[in-house]
């Protein structure tokens, strides 16, 4: 049995990928805008968390291998945090690594 994987379609950077997908141009403008704005929303997010990790690291004067052990994560993955790497966590990861320094998060709806 043979898989096949050769690419057909290439969607450019930038690009509405809805509009490829066949949906009318107003619907296609209409989701388009809606997730690019949950995108931002959710790195809006992830860099708040980020910043507290960070906070919290130089507070205490920590050097990344201290805090990595602490946050039971490498090294790098500190790294990633304290410069701001949002595309290489999940919020879920990041609520727990702060959770595992005593900073539970909470969560509100406005």
């Amino acid at each position: 049995m043979t898989i096949d994987t050769k690419i057909r379609h290439v969607t450019r950077p930038g690009a509405n990928v809805f509009l490829e997908l066949g949906f009318s141009a107003e619907e296609a403008k209409r989701l388009h805008v809606a997730s690019q704005k949950q995108i931002n929303d959710t790195r809006l997010l992830k860099e708040q968390l980020m910043t507290e990790l960070s906070s919290w690291i130089e507070q205490h004067h920590l050097k990344q291998a201290e805090a990595a052990e602490i946050l039971m994560v490498s090294r790098p993955r500190v790294s990633d945090v304290v410069n701001k790497k949002t595309t290489k966590f999940t919020i879920d990861t990041l609520v727990e690594m702060l959770s595992r320094i005593g900073k539970p998060v909470t969560l509100a709806v406005g």
